[in-house]
C-alpha cells in the first residue's frame, strides 16, 4: 500500500459547453483516477474555487496526504492556475506540481524571456506593446498572449511581418483579452522537451521533434490552436511527435542540458515542458517554459515518459511522489 494513501485531485471548475482546452481537463482527471485507484490510492476529485474557506473545508472533509493539483485554469483562465498552487501553500498541504512562485514567473512568456537573457540562455527575439520597442520591421514574428497557454488566438495569422505587429496585437486584444507581444518567427525544427522530478533531480525525458505532415512550404509551422483541440481539423492529424529524428544527437544532448538550466534556475518542481525551435543556424532557442503541461494520457508528457518505459499509473505515482511538501 503506497504511503500517501489518501489521494485529493483538485481539478479545474470547467463550466458545462466549455472549449475543449477546458474540457480537457476533466478527461485528465479521470485518467489520473483511474491510474491511482489501481495501484491502490483512495482517490476522491473536487472542483477548485479561489476561496480560503472553500478549499480549508475539501481538506477538512477529504483530508488528504496528498493534493493532486490539476488546476489548469481558474474563471476559465490559464493564468490564474497559481491561485490554487498559492493556496494549497497557505494551507500547508503536500501537493504536485509546480510552486505558486514558479508558476508566476515561468507563466508571463515576456518575463521568462526577460530571466533566460539575464542568465545568458538562448531565446528568440522578441518586443513587447504598447510601445513596441526594438521592433524591427523586415522581421517576421508570431503574435502571442502573454501569460495564456494552449495556443489562445495562434492561427496562420499570428505570423506577421513587423510592420503588420501592432495592428495583429490590436485583434487579439479586441477578441480576447489580455496581453500580447511579439517573437521572432523561427523557421527551423520544433521540439517540446519533458521533464520530471526523480528523487529530488530533473529528469529530462526523450526529445520529441515535432513534426508538420503534408504541410505545404509556404505556410507557416505553429502548433496552432486547431492542432492542438479541433479533432475534426487536419492539423491536428499533421502535426506529430517524433522520438527518433534527434534520439542520440549532440542536440538532443544541448536541448537536455538548457532544460536542466530552465529546471534549477526557475525553481520548478514535479513536471514541466520547455519548448523550443532552432534558428537559421540550427542552433535552439527557448521560446517558453510550461510549468503546468497537460497530463491528458496522449499528451506529450505521458508519450516522452513511455520512451523510457514508464507507464500512465508509473508516471502519475513519480509525480505523486515528488509532492511538495
Amino acid at each position: 500500500m503506497p504511503d500517501s494513501k489518501n489521494v485529493l485531485i483538485l481539478h479545474s471548475d470547467v463550466a458545462p459547453g466549455a472549449p475543449p482546452d477546458e474540457q480537457d481537463t476533466l478527461w485528465t482527471v479521470d485518467a489520473v483516477k483511474d491510474a491511482l485507484c489501481g495501484r491502490g490510492y483512495g482517490v476522491a476529485t473536487a472542483a477548485f474555487a479561489p476561496a480560503p474557506e472553500h478549499l480549508r473545508a475539501l481538506l477538512d472533509t477529504h483530508k488528504p496526504d496528498t493534493v493532486f493539483n490539476l488546476v489548469e485554469s481558474v474563471f476559465g483562465l490559464g493564468q490564474f492556475a497559481i491561485v490554487a498552487a498559492q493556496m494549497l501553500e497557505m494551507c500547508n498541504v503536500p501537493f504536485t506540481g509546480n510552486p505558486g512562485g514558479a508558476m508566476a514567473l515561468a507563466g508571463d512568456k515576456p518575463l521568462t524571456k526577460q530571466f533566460l537573457r539575464r542568465l545568458g540562455l538562448p531565446t528568440a527575439h522578441w518586443v513587447e506593446g504598447p510601445h513596441w520597442d526594438g521592433l524591427d520591421p523586415a522581421r517576421v514574428y508570431v503574435v502571442k498572449h502573454a501569460t495564456e497557454d494552449a495556443s489562445v488566438g495562434m492561427t496562420d495569422d499570428s505570423v506577421v511581418s513587423g510592420e503588420r505587429v501592432a495592428a495583429r496585437a490590436a485583434q487579439l486584444t479586441a477578441a480576447h483579452g489580455g496581453r500580447w507581444f511579439a517573437e521572432e518567427y523561427l523557421a527551423g525544427r520544433e521540439f517540446n522537451v519533458s521533464c520530471i522530478e526523480i528523487d529530488g533531480r530533473p529528469r529530462v525525458l526523450p526529445v520529441p521533434e515535432m513534426r508538420f505532415d503534408n504541410w505545404p512550404e509556404d505556410r507557416p509551422r505553429l502548433v496552432n490552436w486547431a492542432a492542438k483541440w479541433d479533432e475534426e481539423h487536419p492539423d491536428l492529424s499533421n502535426t506529430n511527435r517524433d522520438f527518433e529524428s534527434a534520439k542520440n544527437t549532440p542536440l538532443a544532448a544541448q536541448l537536455t542540458g538548457l532544460v536542466e538550466d530552465c529546471w534549477n534556475n526557475f525553481g520548478l518542481r514535479g513536471f514541466a515542458r520547455i519548448d523550443f525551435r532552432c534558428g537559421a543556424d540550427g542552433s535552439p532557442n527557448i521560446l517558453e517554459l510550461n510549468p503546468n503541461p497537460c497530463l491528458e494520457s496522449g499528451a506529450g508528457l505521458a508519450a516522452a515518459a513511455a520512451q523510457i518505459g514508464m507507464d500512465y499509473a508509473d508516471l502519475c505515482e513519480a509525480i505523486l511522489a515528488a509532492a511538495i511538501h
